[in-house]
């Protein structure tokens, strides 16, 4: 699935609670199913700067795709990671690079977090974003 079809489900799967107590329980949700960054990675240097709360991501190239892992000491903000994770991993860099988040928006996410924690949504985007410019540089 591309980058795109996956953030288009997403939405689709936000759009179907009606407030957001559920949307916040759906992403609680999502942090439990997170593919869990390994203890190892839990480190200084892949803690994403700009978050509230401790966010580690680790990236990993298989196959010419990125693969992310993560952890947060947060719930909401393990739910916020996992939905990047999912819509990011597994992933050429060159097309997390060239993503949009517009999906973001679409779910009405950054408007319901706060600004704290919306900030550090805008951190997380950048640092997956960053891996993928680091690992593309790698492959040309």
């Amino acid at each position: 699935m591309t980058i795109q079809e996956i953030q288009d489900n997403i939405v689709d799967e936000f759009s179907m609670f009606d407030d957001w107590m559920q949307r916040y329980e759906y992403m609680i949700e999502l942090g439990k199913s997170l593919p869990i960054i390994d203890d190892q990675y839990k480190i200084d240097e892949n803690l994403i700067k700009g978050c509230q709360s401790k966010v580690w991501v680790h990236a990993e190239l298989e196959d010419d795709k990125l693969v992310f892992t993560a952890d947060s000491d947060a719930i909401i903000t393990k739910g916020i990671i996992a939905i990047l994770v999912r819509a990011f991993s597994n992933q050429k860099p060159q097309d997390i690079i060239n993503a949009e988040t517009d999906f973001i928006d679409e779910i009405g996410l950054k408007e319901h977090l706060s600004p704290t924690r919306a900030n550090g949504l805008v951190s997380m985007i950048k640092q997956l974003k960053l891996y993928a410019v680091a690992y593309q540089t790698q492959l040309n």
